[in-house]
């Protein structure tokens, strides 16, 4: 049996310009924590792809041809549809939380979204890819960021109620991160992550029958700001 814990992910790659593709390669193999079984650069390919080598996970561009609109995206959703074992995490130039929402909008479980420049962090890029397999979800610290500034500045959002610091383990549960991983990140103790994370879910009402609930916590983010234009 493969232990997906120690064992390198299979990864595809979609990304239609070609020095990027390759670079992108070129880092997740000499990572020692990735297997590259393929590199495409239009969605079509890609999804021809996924059929053949059934990867672990995906890591495409959110804009690739024909029309270079949201073909990532597109095939992110067509892809957790037909093969719900592999995790996809889009990566795109843009910080712009409709996108963000279009990736997510039906669903968290196994898709990640992560600006480009975090492909120069190879640890967060590995984790990303591990966190998909496994059916979590990964959301960039700065779509955060700007969702959290944005409502925050609403009195009506459950958001308002949150402290600083509450914003602050938020973040990292966006990034996918367990309470081991906040505790290391935010230096803080095992018992107050714990209490933070208790005290976001009790503001955000979200109870304990609600499966994944720091996946909903996410993306109070996400469906709040959808009504703010």
């Amino acid at each position: 049996m493969r232990d997906s814990a120690t064992s390198p992910v299979r990864v595809v790659i979609a990304e239609d310009n070609y020095l990027v593709r390759e670079g992108l390669r070129r880092l997740l193999e000499d990572s020692g924590e990735v297997s590259v079984l393929a590199c495409v650069g239009t969605a079509t390919e890609l999804l021809d792809a996924v059929r053949r080598l059934g990867p672990d996970a995906v890591l495409t561009d959110i804009r690739m041809p024909p029309t270079h609109q949201m073909e990532g995206i597109e095939a992110a959703h067509a892809i957790r549809e037909a093969h719900p074992s592999t995790g996809v995490v889009v990566l795109s130039q843009h910080s712009e939380e409709s996108y963000a929402l279009a990736l997510f909008e039906s669903g968290s479980a196994g898709l990640g979204y992560l600006l480009k420049d975090r492909i120069g962090d190879l640890e967060d890029l590995v984790h990303a890819l591990r966190e998909v397999c496994a059916g979590g979800s990964v959301v960039d610290p700065q779509i955060v960021d700007a969702l959290v500034r944005r409502r925050s500045r609403g009195t009506s959002s459950p958001l308002a109620a949150l402290s600083p610091r509450e914003l602050d383990v938020l973040r990292e549960m966006a990034a996918g991160r367990t309470n081991a991983g906040i505790e290391q990140a935010l230096h803080l103790s095992t018992s107050t992550v714990e209490k933070h994370v208790n005290a976001i879910f009790a503001k955000l009402g979200l109870t304990e029958a609600q499966v994944h609930r720091r996946v909903v916590a996410v993306l109070a983010f996400l469906e709040s700001s959808a009504t703010l234009g």
